[in-house]
């Protein structure tokens, strides 16, 4: 569930993958899971992101750390 997610990368006002306002197009890389989040979906600041042959984890300056591993538990 989407309200479930942390702030970075939770409901929010801007498009993680963009940085654009919530509801424009996502990449199609990202629709097919393919590219992690970039944008922070609280502020639209961009995000430290490290991909790693396991997942990855994104860091917003304001909203803190979310990792790929933390996600997958939550499915």
């Amino acid at each position: 569930m989407v309200a479930d997610l942390p702030a970075p990368i939770g409901a929010g006002i801007y498009n993680v993958y963009t940085g654009k306002p919530a509801g424009s197009s996502v990449p199609t890389a990202a629709q097919l899971g393919l590219e992690p989040p970039r944008f922070c979906a609280e502020c639209g600041r961009r995000m430290v992101v490290q991909v790693r042959p396991d997942g990855w984890w994104a860091k917003c300056s304001r909203h803190g750390r979310v990792d790929s591993a933390d996600l997958e538990a939550q499915r």
